[in-house]
């Protein structure tokens, strides 16, 4: 257990690292060049450093506002959610800050903003995928919609989120222009569809109920040959009024395939329902970490 617990300290350190390069880059090579405001604190970042480019020369760097904005809401974070959740998301945010300052600010593009929307957006979402399968944030806006919902809780924290986010593009608009901003929206939408597709492949499987009377073979053979577990439920047909046994078994998208051959092997007669399943927490799958 404990060669497992520093597998996964090294896999989720692995993942933020990579998690929150994509992120800077699709800031500093995509949205902060063509002045796209996709929302958070980075978002809010691009907009103070166009804005304080009239006072110095380059304005505020976008590293500096991003870890600025972020103190106090760690620090909140740390009274409110707890230390575990805070330490973890603090490594992840000054990861980022540090790829935002090491990273040199270019146009990946050179000005086609389609692309930019589209690519930046997919960049974002990949980076921010790999955050997320750690069970921790960069901070930012996320963290501050969590630090409301403990306060608000008949507010979900996905409706705050869009909330806070909406008004940081909101501010999009009046210093770069409704054009950039609605680009700016095709980000968004594109990052969070790549980063739901990336939990979702991670997480997502199978689960399959089996009636059969050859249920000791067929579940037999499934904990054998496949290696998965199988629950027998106890159920009763309602047109025969007879008593049947409902194998249940969740397994990964590929071993589905495995079971399925088995079940037509021993009893191609078998009713068999095949169903996904969006999240699976525990033994072989998903470890649960708070």
């Amino acid at each position: 257990m404990e060669l497992f617990g520093k597998k996964t300290v090294v896999r989720d350190v692995f993942f933020v690292i990579i998690g929150t390069l994509m992120i800077a880059l699709s800031v500093n090579w995509v949205f902060d060049p063509n002045g796209m405001v996709t929302g958070g604190v980075t978002g809010l970042a691009i907009a103070v450093k166009y804005l304080t480019g009239f006072i110095f020369d380059g304005g505020v760097p976008v590293w500096l506002t991003n870890i600025l904005c972020n103190i106090p809401l760690f620090i909140a974070a740390l009274f409110v959610l707890g230390k575990k959740f805070t330490l973890r998301s603090l490594g992840a945010m000054l990861g980022l800050t540090v790829w935002l300052y090491l990273i040199p600010v270019q146009n990946m593009f050179d000005g086609d903003i389609l692309l930019s929307a589209i690519f930046g957006g997919a960049m974002a979402g990949l980076g921010m995928g790999f955050v997320l399968m750690t069970m921790s944030t960069t901070g930012g806006t996320d963290l501050m919609a969590m630090l409301i919902h403990e306060k608000k809780k008949h507010i979900s924290v996905p409706m705050l989120l869009l909330f806070v986010d909406g008004l940081v593009v909101v501010l999009g608009v009046f210093v770069f222009g409704i054009n950039k901003a609605l680009y700016g929206i095709i980000a968004i939408y594109i990052s969070a569809k790549v980063s739901d597709g990336i939990l979702e492949g991670v997480k997502f499987a199978k689960v399959a109920f089996i009636i059969s009377d050859e249920y000791e073979q067929i579940s037999a053979d499934i904990l054998n040959l496949v290696d998965r577990g199988v629950t027998a439920l106890s159920a009763t047909g309602m047109y025969s009024k007879s008593d049947k046994k409902l194998l249940f078994c969740v397994v990964s998208k590929k071993e589905i395939v495995g079971v399925m051959e088995i079940v037509h092997k021993i009893d191609p007669k078998a009713f068999v329902i095949v169903n996904d399943v969006r999240e699976v927490l525990g033994e072989g799958f998903i470890e649960y970490k708070q």
